[in-house]
């Protein structure tokens, strides 16, 4: 075999026209690429939000402890924007890894596998996150007084 010719791909000459090949995958990856789009522009404002509402208002940086966290989810709205920044930096940055192990795991198994840890580990993230929002009780009515927060004693 004279210098391996019939092992080798065919390589389009550089004046060769594009041709487009044919996907079923739709427009995910447009969808998806506007999507990194616009949840980043609600993270900006979404994070920008929270740091200024952290460590601009009050006292600032000292001010944070379990008491003012406990004070921020007890209101609603405060729920709501730290569920929101939750979810969307996490699809955010599940996406943003799913397009570099697209990119870069070359074998079908091995971008298989990362694939499911990467979602696995999103699914616990937002799970957990989202039960703590909403399940966070900072004055439980049946706990001893001694293990309560001093705001909790009224």
């Amino acid at each position: 075999m004279a210098h391996g010719t019939a092992a080798v791909a065919k390589v389009a000459t550089p004046r060769s026209p594009y041709e487009r090949r044919r996907t079923t995958r739709g427009n995910y990856e447009l969808y998806s690429w506007v999507f990194m789009r616009a949840s980043g522009v609600v993270l900006l404002v979404l994070i920008f939000g929270h740091l200024f509402v952290n460590l601009m208002v009050g006292e600032g940086v000292h001010a944070i402890d379990f008491a003012f966290v406990a004070g921020k989810w007890a209101n609603p709205m405060w729920q709501v924007w730290d569920l929101l920044m939750l979810w969307l930096a996490m699809i955010h940055g599940t996406n943003g890894v799913r397009t570099i192990i697209n990119d870069y795991a070359t074998r079908d198994l091995t971008r298989g596998i990362l694939k499911g840890l990467l979602y696995l580990a999103f699914t616990v993230v937002v799970v957990l996150g989202t039960l703590v929002i909403f399940t966070f009780e900072a004055c439980p009515t049946d706990a001893p007084a001694e293990l309560l927060a001093s705001f909790c004693t009224a």
